[in-house]
């Protein structure tokens, strides 16, 4: 493990993976023999990781939210500060959630399983990603209406309580877009400011609100005060944003006049 090159946690991790042990009783029991495919197995992760793969493409899951999710490239491994976005919808106590761009499914599932009897919609453009989606609410035995499609075309004349996202937000060029090759880029990028997905949101989102619903959307560091702007711009009122747990602004939104 010491000569991977790679945190000593992540080897631990991807060690107790390959061995089938949890990695406390690799602690508790160092001296324990590792058969020979073990060994080939972990230095095949390592060699991944070391070349930037994320651990939870290696393992093919990630937590979120307390609840073990699959995760492959095609879709984006849910980050905790997206756990915000959890909360602040589950503090508005709504009967019915739309989710634009659900990926894995991690911001609809939590939400389902936290609210059991609230009606959840969860949209995607790729069809892979909504496969893994609807894997992942089969798991867990929750009852989510996955529907493939570009942000709202595949709800047409509904409306909803709430409408949530944790849309594509990086800008052209980002230096950060090296650290994220590995995952969807167009789950990433969005035009020369990472504003385009949030605008087309915005703006038609008010067609798709019941009065007095609400639009909660993540972003971007540094993105709030353009977001508040497109929010305001559209008619939605009560405008704000919300820091996550580091006190970066993350998710921003705005409720329909009842």
């Amino acid at each position: 493990m010491a000569a991977s090159g790679i945190d000593a946690r992540e080897a631990r991790l991807l060690l107790a993976e390959v061995c089938g042990f949890s990695q406390a009783s690799l602690a508790a029991s160092p001296e324990q023999e590792i058969p020979f495919e073990a060994e080939n197995s972990f230095f095949d992760f390592i060699k991944r990781r070391s070349g930037g793969e994320p651990v939870a493409y290696i393992l093919g899951r990630k937590e979120f939210y307390g609840l073990e999710l699959s995760v492959n490239p095609s879709v984006l491994i849910p980050r905790p500060e997206s756990e915000l976005l959890v909360d602040l919808a589950l503090e508005r106590n709504p009967v019915s959630i739309l989710d634009l761009g659900t990926g894995s499914g991690a911001i609809a599932i939590a939400l389902k399983y936290n609210k059991p009897e609230t009606r959840v919609v969860a949209v995607d453009s790729d069809l892979s990603a909504l496969l893994t989606a609807r894997r992942n609410a089969a798991k867990l035995d929750l009852e989510i209406d996955l529907r493939h499609g570009r942000w709202f075309d595949p709800v047409a004349g509904e409306r909803f309580e709430l409408i949530v996202s944790n849309p594509p937000y990086v800008a052209h060029g980002d230096p950060h877009l090296a650290a994220l090759r590995f995952e969807p880029q167009g789950a990433l990028v969005a035009g020369p400011e990472g504003l385009d997905a949030i605008r087309e949101i915005v703006t038609a989102a008010g067609s798709f609100l019941l009065p007095g619903g609400a639009l909660l959307l993540e972003h971007g560091s540094g993105q709030d005060a353009a977001v508040r702007n497109l929010l305001a711009a559209a008619g939605l009122e009560a405008v704000a944003s919300w820091p996550d747990l580091a006190g970066i602004a993350r998710v921003s939104g705005g409720t329909l006049k009842s």
